[in-house]
């Protein structure tokens, strides 16, 4: 592990480690497999449809000394994902890292979702991944050695209008992730999961109409405890970690990568501002006024920022 202040950022001795991810044509997947690259990884770049981002990605990876390569798929179709499972492994020799990123998202209030398109998403956001992994995994148990990441989502934790279907998926792929965790930890393979929270990703200035931004940046500074909107290469740090020798003692966990979001009571939702609440004050004693006092400054050192 090393530290780089100029990339501003913590890197991994990855070499002679070799890594498929999922989805790595744009947004976090991308970032994944360029932070691999960076520390020394052989990478595979699956794509669904953005071959521009996997191979344009494939040459960053090659400029930094490392072997990579693109690979479409089509993740709904389970002979695709098996193809995808031969082809990485026969790019780069073996497969010791995955990584699988790649989803889909669909919003639709509940009374008017499709059988098909819930469908998809359960094919795509977990059927996928659990047979991708199948096929990996037999080799990593032979060497007992192997790492397996999931992505999910915030989504997977706590509920949101008209995303039933879609926080499914993610609820299931942090089940999954638990279970197969534990299956697998003492064949030599680690099963873990990050849930990313709200993240600027090119896909979601896509979905969102009249998509703005400085404002989306001035709104996620208001909501999110930290102060702003995630980066790619937040959620990239975190996987690095993850599927280094440095994370040898965890397994089936979910990591959320949030900003604090999830952490922040939905009733409280105002964080920044001291509370005029007070609760036990009766049962203190003097120490109250003495904190209703220390509260009242507190209220004016802030109405004066």
């Amino acid at each position: 592990m090393i530290n780089d202040p100029a990339r501003g950022s913590v890197t991994f001795d990855m070499r002679g480690e070799t890594v498929l991810v999922t989805g790595a044509g744009t947004g976090i997947g991308r970032e994944i497999a360029l932070a691999f690259a960076r520390c020394g990884a052989d990478v595979v770049f699956h794509h669904s449809s953005s071959s521009a981002g996997a191979l344009s990605g494939v040459a960053e990876a090659e400029a930094l000394g490392v072997r990579a390569v693109a690979l479409r798929a089509d993740l709904s179709n389970l002979d695709e994902v098996a193809s995808l499972a031969t082809d990485a492994a026969a790019a780069l020799g073996k497969v010791d890292i995955l990584v699988n990123n790649s989803g889909i998202t669909y919003n639709a209030p509940f009374l008017r979702m499709e059988a098909d398109r819930f469908q998809k998403l359960y094919d795509v956001n977990v059927r996928a991944g659990f047979f991708l992994t199948q096929a990996l995994v037999p080799a990593m148990i032979e060497r007992r050695d192997g790492a397996i990441l999931n992505l999910t989502s915030v989504h997977g934790l706590q509920g949101a209008a008209e995303h039933a279907a879609y926080a499914g998926t993610k609820g299931a792929i942090i089940a999954q992730t638990r279970a197969l965790g534990i299956e697998l930890a003492y064949q030599g393979v680690r099963v873990n999961a990050i849930a990313p929270g709200w993240i600027d990703v090119e896909n979601h200035a896509l979905a969102v109409p009249d998509y703005d931004a400085a404002t989306t940046a001035l709104t996620a500074a208001r909501q999110i405890p930290v102060g702003r909107i995630g980066k790619s290469a937040d959620i990239a740090q975190l996987a690095l970690f993850l599927c280094s020798e440095a994370a040898s003692f965890i397994t089936g966990q979910c990591f959320v990568a949030d900003g604090g979001t999830t952490a922040l009571m939905s009733l409280f939702p105002d964080f920044r501002s001291p509370s005029s609440a007070r609760f036990g004050e009766r049962y203190m004693g003097n120490s109250a006024a003495q904190y209703r006092m220390a509260n009242q400054a507190a209220q004016m050192a802030f109405d004066r920022k």
